[in-house]
């Protein structure tokens, strides 16, 4: 009877091993296939935002590298934040992914039910890009310079407005962070995407926008808005006679945007390696390199702990901005 209890555990312990080997040997070769069908991309704003642009170029090089399409999804709205909150409840297996701005951060921080926490609910891929910001004014404000825009906001206190690609959009918090460093009065008029807030600039519907230099050239080229200050401590190429914030006056007026890639926590490592290592193969394409510096886009490709630091970074900076203005979660 001993010799058959002993002879049945080391059956059960057999089959249990040969079960754990099974789920090992399962999950390795679900890793060295994929992906076997299309990869979504979501993008948090409208078609022609920095975002969709840049996502669209990093879309079709890994379409062609992996044999796969990777498609574009845009899901506008809540400053970004309703893409990002789709993502962290996808299924994790490595079919949707996200390519988004500070959004991700600012998220949490301007909201009290976001639907994510981008720590707990994402996993970041890789790093992407940084976008210089450059503030825009309708040719009808009287102001030529960000100096002679701020003594205008000064004199009219409230009569003079600013548009946003939402609420707690970058293009938003720019113009709190000048409000809180020259104590102005402006008023917020959000969009559903940057894209539309600059129809609304040419429109004379807004008076000024803050928004990617990339988007902003042709516009500042036809003459149908004029350009005031690139939000750097360093001229762009694309608008080489706008001085920057320093030139300008105005040193801590500095917010670049910032790229990045997740995917919803639970995703697998190897899928995840898989991801990066395609990102990593796309930006060593000469063609993407130049399509790239000819949008204005910076490449700053780095790592997914790159990427953690960079969104832990940035969500103490914005949860200053944001206190420093003086807004309320919710109540944007």
């Amino acid at each position: 009877m001993k010799a058959t209890a002993e002879l049945k555990r080391a059956m059960k312990s057999l089959a249990i091993a040969a079960c754990a080997a099974a789920t090992l040997w399962h999950g390795a070769a679900s890793a060295q296939g994929y992906p076997t069908k299309p990869i979504r991309m979501v993008l948090p704003f409208a078609a022609g935002a920095p975002s969709d642009l840049l996502g669209r170029m990093i879309a079709q090089r890994m379409s062609a590298q992996i044999g796969q399409a990777v498609v574009a999804d845009n899901r506008a709205g809540a400053g970004g934040t309703i893409a990002v909150a789709h993502v962290a409840k996808s299924a994790p297996d490595g079919y949707t992914i996200l390519v988004t701005s500070p959004a991700v951060a600012l998220g949490p921080l301007l909201y009290s039910n976001v639907g994510y926490d981008p720590t707990r609910d994402l996993v970041p891929i890789a790093r992407l890009v940084t976008i210089e910001n450059v503030m825009l004014v309708h040719p009808a404000v009287p102001a030529k310079t960000l100096k002679e825009f701020v003594a205008l906001a000064r004199a009219h206190p409230g009569k003079l407005n600013y548009g946003s690609g939402g609420p707690g959009t970058t293009n938003h918090l720019a113009n709190e962070l000048l409000i809180s460093l020259e104590k102005l009065k402006l008023v917020h008029v959000p969009y559903k995407g940057a894209t539309l807030a600059a129809v609304g600039l040419m429109a004379g519907e807004v008076d000024e926008l803050v928004v990617g230099v990339s988007s902003s050239v042709p516009l500042v080229k036809a003459g149908k808005v004029r350009a005031l200050v690139v939000l750097s401590n360093k001229r762009d190429p694309l608008l080489p006679g706008v001085q920057n914030s320093t030139e300008a006056g105005f040193p801590g007026f500095v917010m670049p945007s910032w790229y990045g890639m997740f995917a919803p926590a639970g995703t697998s490592r190897d899928v995840v390696s898989r991801l990066y290592k395609e990102v990593v193969r796309a930006f060593e394409d000469p063609t993407l390199k130049t399509q790239m510096a000819a949008a204005g886009i910076n490449q700053w490709l780095g790592s997914p702990d790159d990427l953690t630091n960079v969104v832990r970074g940035e969500s103490a900076r914005y949860e200053k901005i944001i206190r420093s203005a003086g807004l309320r979660k919710d109540a944007l």
